[in-house]
């Protein structure tokens, strides 16, 4: 019989400014260590996928941000786990600026400078729709 897989619901900010877009290197020693990702995290019970992205830019940014709006997800199934990943658009609040509080590296791409990256294999398969 067959068991199916249970899915881990993620989120990624597609956070942009100025024609920008915030960017995180995961940290060496972690999951995708090394690789860029949009900055997000799980979705914890009872939580709106919009709350959780709020909470994980508060928590692994300092960075309050707003107008978010769900633009699409992808399943992806890494060798340990499936996860659904769930992009939003959202804009950093007036005069708001992140810091790397769990990122090796934060940057703003734009972009065309995106396909360069190393990025985590689920956002990777996002880029297209992101450019697009």
């Amino acid at each position: 019989m067959k068991t199916e897989k249970r899915i881990i619901e993620v989120v990624g900010g597609i956070i942009r400014r100025g024609g920008k877009y915030l960017l995180g290197r995961r940290p060496l020693g972690k999951s995708q260590g090394g690789h860029w990702e949009f900055i997000g995290g799980k979705v914890e019970p009872d939580e709106t996928q919009e709350q959780a992205l709020v909470r994980e830019c508060r928590e692994e940014l300092a960075l309050e941000v707003v107008n978010t709006h769900i633009r699409t997800s992808v399943v992806h199934e890494y060798e340990d786990r499936t996860i659904r990943l769930t992009l939003i658009d959202c804009e950093p609040a007036a005069g708001a600026e992140p810091t790397a509080l769990e990122h090796s590296e934060l940057g703003w791409f734009a972009a065309n400078e995106m396909n360069a990256l190393d990025f985590c294999a689920a956002d990777r398969d996002l880029l297209p729709v992101v450019m697009g």
